[in-house]
């Protein structure tokens, strides 16, 4: 496995972070806030080992293999969340390296856990950069879905190959082009979020900052009180508005802005996704109106922003829904596992994988009633081969052991079987808020012993790698020639 295309990717990616850092650094230097010099010398330091993979790796590149793929897609996450997390340890708040990593972590892969306080207090380029983490990283989650996914065939993403492989029809003439209509759709649904905040009462600054977490459903919020700070019932549907809108792939605006294909509700992961999220807020509003003093206008509010943003793994809050009693508490925490569709900057399983686990069980039981009968399983008209039958449920099978050794290992570190449940599964799905008392909406995980803090590290990314990808690099076989 030769190294020169790894190191020259990573160059690239962290002379971009080098470059973002400069905007924040702009940020602070506006309003007179001295953190700005923190952000200039992280942005030389980036930029510096930037150069430096860049230029020594220029002139050997080739093309990837399959376990290079694997290797760069590893190491990009890894090494991207370390030189983001720079400028949160040498700023002004001294935040110790392994928050500052934990923050990075969370931010890029768009999970949404904290482990900071006091942020309406905090630097505008600071919160800046929490923001523009989770913009970024969710830029970087889609191209990973449509493009490296299915070539790597995890998790049943082969089935998306016509979308991104030059091998098979395309959505547009090459997979380049399809990114750069995925970020003009990306950065054109920002523009609208923005406006739309700003309008509707948010000062720009905090406008801004909401709508680059709410576009890559990541959750980081300029406020302790999160969405909550909010009390405008426009903005919070507004919000839940343009979080549902980003966890449906977003191949399917391209297909519609670029080759007017209106085919969005005809694909059968977008039909599921509305109906499940329909139907969980309707009875989520039924029990509240009932069994709450909330009336039924005020139900129907917490559970359409919260549930939409529970389910696109967005992790906003507008209340603290732990507290609602023990039927919204484990509500939640089973939404927490769902997720968004696949092509979407959604964490979680993927409406697609359960889907077609679905219809794998329902075939089962035909199987079993009819013996002699041969059944198939259809997802968009075409018949499910085996292989991407075996992908997806080996996926729900390493996502299921995952949570399980993650919550015993919190639990280990001393953590109540509650706390380390929610946090192996907030960490894993990406949703960022737990269902406990001390990490639920109203908590965050800055009490977390170290240890508990770099395993939530890890299962953020393994989360976000979709698991099997970082698993197979500790196969044997992965490591011999």
């Amino acid at each position: 496995m030769k190294n020169h295309i790894i190191g020259f990717t990573l160059g690239i990616l962290l002379v971009i972070v080098g470059v973002d850092e400069l905007v924040p650094a702009m940020m602070d230097y506006g309003v007179n806030n001295p953190n700005y010099e923190d952000f200039l010398w992280c942005s030389l330091i980036s930029m510096f080992f930037g150069g430096v993979l860049l230029f020594s790796n220029m002139n050997h590149r080739h093309s990837m293999t399959i376990k290079e793929t694997f290797a760069l897609t590893v190491m990009a996450w890894l090494v991207i969340s370390v030189f983001v997390s720079l400028p949160y340890h040498f700023s002004s708040m001294h935040i110790s390296f392994t928050d500052s990593v934990f923050e990075a972590v969370s931010g890029v892969t768009t999970t949404g856990s904290t482990v900071l306080s006091g942020l309406d207090s905090m630097s505008h380029g600071l919160l800046l950069w929490r923001s523009l983490s989770q913009w970024i990283g969710g830029i970087g989650i889609i191209a990973f879905a449509i493009v490296i996914l299915p070539f790597l065939q995890i998790g049943g993403m082969q089935l998306f190959q016509t979308e991104s492989s030059d091998r098979s029809e395309k959505v547009m003439a090459k997979t380049l082009d399809v990114i750069k209509a995925i970020v003009q759709v990306y950065v054109a649904l920002t523009i609208a979020c923005v406006l739309a905040y700003y309008i509707l009462g948010m000062n720009g600054f905090d406008a801004l900052n909401h709508a680059l977490t709410t576009i890559p459903t990541g959750g980081y919020s300029t406020h302790d009180a999160s969405f909550g700070f909010f009390t405008s019932s426009a903005l919070q549907y507004t919000a839940a508005f343009f979080m549902f809108i980003s966890g449906i792939p977003f191949v399917l605006y391209v297909r519609l802005l670029y080759k007017g294909e209106t085919s969005i509700f005809r694909d059968e992961q977008v039909r599921a996704y509305c109906l499940i999220v329909a139907g969980v807020i309707l009875v989520l509003t039924i029990w509240l109106t009932n069994n709450s003093q909330f009336g039924l206008m005020l139900s129907l509010q917490y559970a359409v922003f919260n549930v939409i943003s529970v389910v696109t793994t967005t992790g906003f809050a507008t209340t603290d829904y732990v507290i609602w009693g023990s039927f919204s508490a484990s509500l939640f925490f089973f939404l927490t596992y769902l997720g968004g569709c696949t092509g979407s900057t959604s964490g979680g399983i993927k409406i697609m994988r359960l889907v077609i686990t679905f219809k794998a069980l329902k075939r089962q039981f035909k199987t079993l009633l009819y013996l002699n009968g041969v059944f198939t399983i259809n997802y968009q008209g075409s018949a499910v081969t085996k292989d991407v039958s075996i992908a997806v449920l080996s996926f729900l099978a390493v996502f299921v052991t995952a949570n399980v050794f993650l919550t015993l290992a919190f639990c280990f570190l001393g953590l109540d079987f509650d706390t380390a449940i929610s946090s192996a599964a907030t960490s894993l799905a990406n949703v960022g808020p737990g269902i406990s008392a001390e990490v639920g909406p109203a908590g965050n995980f800055a009490n977390f012993p170290d240890a508990a803090k770099w395993l939530m590290c890890a299962g953020m990314i393994i989360g976000r790698l979709e698991i099997m990808t970082l698993l197979v690099m500790f196969q044997r076989q992965y490591w011999q020639p």
